[in-house]
């Protein structure tokens, strides 16, 4: 095409540049930069939005530490509670297998004397059951 516009006599600066699809390339006339002040300003104002942002981020990021460290504290007093507490009745618990070791010997002799009791009892059955026998025989030789 360059070489039928320079046989047509069309000189080289006026001969259309091949058209690109590519929307990414920038012609010489899109590209215009602003003025220097402008771009003094936006820099300015960037940096300013960039710090404000960053603060944001960074003491947003220093609450959650802060209430992670809350939480901490928070967790390791309730385990101190739960240790006392804990404790508190490792104790009470070893008292009570003391107390109940003391009295062991006293639930022995109650277990005996409930044996001796129910003995006695059965013994009661049996000689209520042979006086029984002996009035109803008293009672037949009296009849005679």
């Amino acid at each position: 095409m360059a070489a039928a516009a320079a046989a047509e006599g069309v000189p080289s600066t006026q001969r259309e540049e091949p058209v690109r699809d590519d929307a990414a390339v920038e012609t010489a006339e899109e590209a215009k930069e602003p003025a220097e002040a402008d771009i003094t300003e936006l820099c300015r104002d960037m940096f300013s939005k960039m710090a404000t942002y960053l603060t944001g981020e960074l003491t947003a990021t220093s609450e959650d530490y802060k209430l992670l460290e809350n939480m901490n504290k928070l967790t390791s007093l309730k385990y101190l509670e739960m240790k006392d507490i804990a404790i508190n009745i490792s104790r009470n618990l070893k008292d009570l297998n003391q107390k109940y070791a003391g009295l062991q010997p006293y639930l022995d002799q109650i277990n005996v004397i409930e044996e001796q009791v129910a003995a006695l009892e059965q013994a009661a059955y049996k000689l209520d059951a042979y006086s029984k026998k002996l009035e109803a025989k008293y009672k037949k030789l009296e009849k005679r």
